[in-house]
Order: C-alpha cells, then sequence, then structure tokens
C-alpha cells in the first residue's frame, strides 16, 4: 500500500529524512522538495 504524507523539517536534507525513516522500519520510495522557506535564516541575522 501507498501512503502519501507532507513533512515540513527544519534543518534536514532529504537523505537524512529518508535514513531516519529507513531506522523506524519505514520504506520510502520518493521524496520531493515542494517548497524551502528563508524567512528563518533572515529573521535570525537581522
Amino acid at each position: 500500500m501507498d501512503i502519501n504524507y507532507m513533512l515540513k523539517v527544519q534543518d534536514a536534507k532529504a537523505v537524512d529524512i529518508q535514513k531516519a525513516l529507513k531506522a523506524a522500519g519505514i520504506t520510502v520510495t520518493s521524496i520531493i522538495e515542494v517548497h524551502k522557506d528563508k524567512g528563518q535564516e533572515k529573521a535570525a541575522e537581522g
């Protein structure tokens, strides 16, 4: 059975997410980046 989820993460790369899910026994068939928000970095600098 295939199920689609959307995650919102901070300071993570797709490969790190895949490794964490695999370690939990979850098979990842694909990871697609749909949006990258740069707002948090700029707020921290200002």
